[in-house]
């Protein structure tokens, strides 16, 4: 948080380090070391005003940035919600400071508590994993039944260097439970789509 708050806004060029799949990690920017890429934070906006999501469902708020860029392809679109959960209560003071000063809080459902156990009811179309590395996976199966046969599911942190999200998401596809694509992003960005239900 105190990154972010030095930055005041201002775009940083990316600090992770290169890897086989991403070696110019610097042509990428950030605002801080946990949000997501700018040009991640930009996909997302553009995936929902793309495939039009109902119920959008985020892991993981942090100080609510890549909410707000979703929120605004809600907003685009002029349907929708996106319900948000951040565990840290002080982290989530802040993403609600974040977020009434977006002028988009009707968009958006944030919740302080485990992703592991908040109640979202509804058919997920996006599901957005940007939680702890150690239940990104726990997330994905949790929230897989009600993730509709052409929703789409994230995972970010999922590069080569981070490999604990990498591994679990093809330990997922290996079982047959979705299907992956690994985006060559700096941090790594896993876009995939559960395989039952699909025609």
């Amino acid at each position: 948080m105190l990154q972010a708050e030095r930055a005041q806004g201002a775009l940083l060029p990316e600090y992770h380090r290169a890897t086989p799949e991403c070696p110019h990690p610097e042509r990428w920017h950030m605002v801080d070391s946990m949000t997501a890429e700018v040009e991640v934070l930009e996909f997302l906006r553009t995936l929902v005003t793309t495939i039009k999501p109902n119920l959008i469902v985020e892991t993981g708020s942090f100080l609510g940035v890549s909410t707000v860029w979703m929120a605004e392809g809600l907003r685009a679109n002029g349907f929708g919600r996106i319900v948000s959960c951040e565990f840290d209560p002080l982290v989530f003071s802040k993403a609600e400071e974040k977020i009434a000063a977006s002028g988009l809080a009707e968009w958006i459902d944030l919740r302080n508590g485990s992703s592991l156990e908040i109640q979202v009811p509804g058919a997920i179309d996006l599901l957005f994993s940007d939680s702890d590395l150690d239940i990104r996976e726990q997330e994905v199966r949790r929230f897989l039944p009600q993730i509709s046969p052409t929703g789409l599911i994230l995972m970010h942190d999922a590069s080569s260097h981070q490999r604990k999200v990498r591994e679990a998401a093809l330990r997922l596809e290996a079982e047959g439970l979705i299907s992956v694509v690994l985006l060559p992003t700096p941090r790594g960005l896993v876009i995939a789509q559960k395989r039952e239900g699909r025609n």
